[in-house]
């Protein structure tokens, strides 16, 4: 039913002005709008909608994520940005932050400036 339909990611945001230079400037999406309810941005055809809310608890797991096929070379250059990796204790994690799932994945976990959980994932 829905399969062949364009799918639309949505965040939270209390903190627009930061997130949009985060979306925008740190991990380079496409900046298309910043509308009285949400900023919204293009990642390879699929739109981000970050609404823009009074508070916000992000949740304590992944909300959005990107599968990549260079994943080292992505976290250096995220990190070159200003993006910070994650280190989860009881999880072996390279110099990079990187995971490398029992499936053989690899991933890293980053927050954008509402503590939104963010992954690059290689597979």
């Amino acid at each position: 039913m829905l399969e062949d339909q364009q799918l639309m990611a949505f965040l939270a945001t209390a903190r627009a002005d930061e997130a949009l230079v985060f979306y925008r400037d740190v991990l380079g999406l496409r900046f298309v709008a910043d509308e009285y309810v949400a900023l919204v941005f293009e990642s390879s055809g699929v739109m981000l909608r970050i609404q823009k809310v009074e508070q916000h608890t992000p949740f304590p797991y992944t909300a959005l994520g990107w599968k990549v096929s260079d994943l080292s070379a992505k976290v250096t250059e995220l990190a070159r940005n200003g993006a910070r990796f994650e280190r989860f204790a009881g999880m072996a994690q390279d110099d990079l932050g990187i995971w490398t799932s029992p499936s053989g994945a690899r991933v890293a976990w980053f927050k954008d400036p509402d503590g939104n959980v963010l992954s690059l994932t290689e597979f």
